[in-house]
């Protein structure tokens, strides 16, 4: 594929269908007939084969002109909650009755979804695992098929169609995530629709380069990390919590009509902007003291370990007070693996502190 496609190009057909669907390989939103819901297959990256990744998209656009709004699920393949709440917003979206847009992007990451697995598998060099959120906004031109697929997504779908974009994740496979949201809360605009979500958690956190939020904040477009539990499996209540925030933030930004609903100020969400990121010292099987949204003082016991006898072989504490947002579920922890993470507010340097996102950060 080129790069010669401009933002005033029109959508293009390329004349195939799978299973019914209208594949196409440009998405323009204006071209598009107001007051219906539309489904495609966007045409991605070639496999080795020759034949291509499509992602599943749907566009609910509506009668008269408003704000566009993305809802993304599925950058890493494990992530199965975001793709039920994607798709219970846009049935709860009537067309006929909105001003602006919403583009729900599925499965971006199709070969991990086709596994549940977080990264997605390439060929090259015998084989490598790539997390798709740490490669946008890609590049048509890039050195692996991961790279290339983000950026004729971005370049092709993304930055030209959308006003404010809500990015849906969970924890990664062995861990869990409370019901979190990363939003950079020095900008007005992300705090007010962050505060829309009567949720558990918000870190005030500034991204991460390679994730699609931080493309996203590179272009100017409001954007937060909406995190909904753990993986491979529905949480229903973390579900419902997700699409009443976000049909909050249609409702905010006037795309359908209604009041607001439950707001964090309504769920009494815990803010803060540093994890203090407890690691495993050594190998063994874990024993939690403590689970999510636990409450925690400096110096609390949060986790032990044993040995294949039984016997303890490190205890871990905390060194602030805060409210436990990640967490180990495998009980088989290496040395070096994460154990959890605790969330609080700093003002201060901390070695175990981690007040963006620690490098390899694999929530998010």
């Amino acid at each position: 594929m080129n790069q010669s496609i401009s933002a005033e190009s029109a959508t293009v057909y390329t004349g195939d269908t799978i299973q019914g669907t209208a594949v196409i390989s440009y998405l323009n939103v204006d071209d598009l007939e107001p007051g219906k819901k539309h489904r495609f297959f966007f045409q991605g990256v070639q496999m080795g084969s020759g034949q291509h990744w499509y992602v599943p998209i749907v566009v609910a656009k509506g009668d008269r002109e408003g704000k566009r709004i993305s809802l993304t699920a599925g950058v890493h393949g494990d992530e199965l909650s975001p793709v039920n709440a994607v798709q219970r917003i846009m049935a709860n979206l009537d067309p006929t009755q909105m001003s602006g847009t919403a583009i729900a992007v599925y499965d971006l990451s199709r070969p991990a979804k086709e596994y549940t697995q977080r990264m997605w598998p390439t060929a090259q060099s015998g084989g490598s695992l790539v997390d798709l959120n740490r490669v946008w906004p890609g590049d048509e031109m890039g050195t692996n098929a991961p790279t290339r697929h983000a950026g004729i997504l971005w370049n092709r779908l993304f930055k030209h169609n959308i006003d404010v974009a809500l990015d849906y994740h969970t924890g990664a496979t062995g861990g869990d995530f409370t019901m979190f949201i990363f939003a950079d809360l020095r900008k007005p605009e992300i705090r007010q629709i962050a505060e829309l979500f009567p949720i558990e958690q918000i870190k005030d956190d500034s991204g991460e380069d390679g994730t699609l939020e931080m493309a996203f904040v590179k272009a100017d477009i409001p954007v937060m990390t909406i995190e909904i539990g753990g993986p491979r499996s529905f949480d229903a209540r973390k579900i419902a919590m997700t699409v009443e925030g976000s049909m909050n933030v249609f409702k905010h930004y006037q795309v359908i009509d209604g009041a607001i609903a439950r707001t964090s100020k309504e769920a009494g969400t815990f803010f803060g902007n540093t994890f203090e990121t407890i690691r495993s010292s050594t190998g063994g099987y874990l024993e939690l003291l403590v689970d999510l949204k636990d409450s925690v003082t400096s110096g609390q016991k949060v986790a032990l370990q044993r040995n294949s006898f039984g016997d303890i072989v490190a205890e871990y504490r905390t060194t602030v007070a805060g409210e436990v947002a990640t967490i180990a579920r495998d009980a088989l922890s290496e040395p070096g693996s994460r154990v959890m993470q605790i969330l609080y507010t700093s003002t201060a340097s901390n070695p175990n502190a981690d007040i963006s996102h620690e490098p390899g950060n694999d929530y998010r």
